[in-house]
């Protein structure tokens, strides 16, 4: 008997589901074979928020519930905007199509280990170099005309208003201490003035996160050897992409800033109190901004009275 894939809704009707495998990967196993791709040795990715399964001979099957559709979009429109555009590695489109209303994809895996592994064991020295080449590779993509991911809704400017909008009941219920949220409103009212709504839009993933990235190791050290994971691409103003290698990894040291800044293109001479306040915006506003959770800085709350003072910390110089 074919096993269908159910009507899910909800994150946590979707995630008691990939929880037990036996409920889908029956359903793997007969898409690969609907494409001609072996199964035989699945291997399950755990992170991420789509089934992501390792099919052999070094393809991977992304299967999408049907409330995460945009996210196949965007990424099916990434591969192709993106394919044969950058100096690293991306995954290539190998297959396509849907089961039971979710749509999913069948790419190449790509070579090296992620980023995540790797990055909290790095020396200094490494970290500011794997950092500059973030920089860099983020000005690359930003380079590549967007073309059909021109019409990924919302536009910049609604999607900014509308996280504008719905900001501070976000913070409040993530549980930002509540002496942050004067200086909150007052980057609020600022922020349609502080954040360009129609600059010419360059593609953005939102995720340059170590977990979304990969490195390979030459006898000089570690370097960016791949990057994936395009389900949250959008279009619209550049600098929104370094808000996760900011707060993931840079993490407020001088040294690794500068280098991230450098990669990307911004002068020092750039880097002055308006950047820093339109970056700390772009953080708030970030479609999975959660500052308590994501800013890598021991003990910030602590050391810091409002955001003016935060942004101070993040973007040191």
């Amino acid at each position: 008997m074919i096993v269908r894939l159910p009507s899910i809704t909800t994150y946590d009707t979707y995630r008691a589901w990939r929880g037990d495998t036996s409920r889908w990967l029956p359903v793997v196993r007969d898409i690969a074979d609907g494409h001609g791709l072996s199964c035989d040795d699945p291997h399950v990715f755990s992170t991420g928020t789509n089934l992501v399964v390792g099919l052999d001979g070094d393809l991977i099957l992304k299967l999408f519930p049907p409330f995460l559709r945009p996210q196949c979009v965007s990424e099916r429109g990434a591969l192709a905007e993106l394919r044969g555009r950058l100096g690293i590695p991306i995954p290539e489109l190998v297959a396509e199509g849907e089961r039971d209303g979710w749509p999913y994809l069948v790419i190449t895996r790509l070579s090296g280990t992620v980023g995540s592994e790797v990055w909290p064991s790095l020396p200094e020295a490494e970290r500011e170099r794997v950092l500059g080449e973030i920089g860099a590779v983020i000005a690359e993509v930003q380079r590549v005309p967007p073309g059909s991911l021109l019409a990924i809704e919302p536009r910049w400017e609604a999607f900014m208003r509308g996280q504008i909008v719905q900001c501070r009941a976000r913070h409040e219920r993530l549980g930002l201490p509540a002496k942050f949220l004067s200086s909150l409103d007052d980057l609020l009212r600022d922020a349609a003035q502080l954040i360009p709504m129609d600059a010419p839009p360059v593609i953005l993933t939102g995720e340059y996160i170590p977990e979304n990235f990969l490195l390979g190791r030459r006898s000089n050290g570690w370097y960016v050897a791949g990057l994936f994971d395009f389900g949250d691409v959008r279009t619209g103003w550049g600098e929104y992409d370094l808000l996760g290698p900011s707060a993931f990894m840079a993490a407020g040291h001088p040294r690794l800033v500068r280098s991230l800044f450098d990669g990307f293109g911004i002068p020092r001479s750039a880097v002055n109190f308006a950047l820093k306040r339109r970056l700390m915006a772009l953080m708030m506003l970030h479609s999975a901004s959660d500052p308590l959770r994501h800013i890598c800085i021991a003990g910030w709350p602590d050391r810091v009275d409002d955001l003016v003072q935060l942004q101070e910390l993040i973007w040191s110089d």
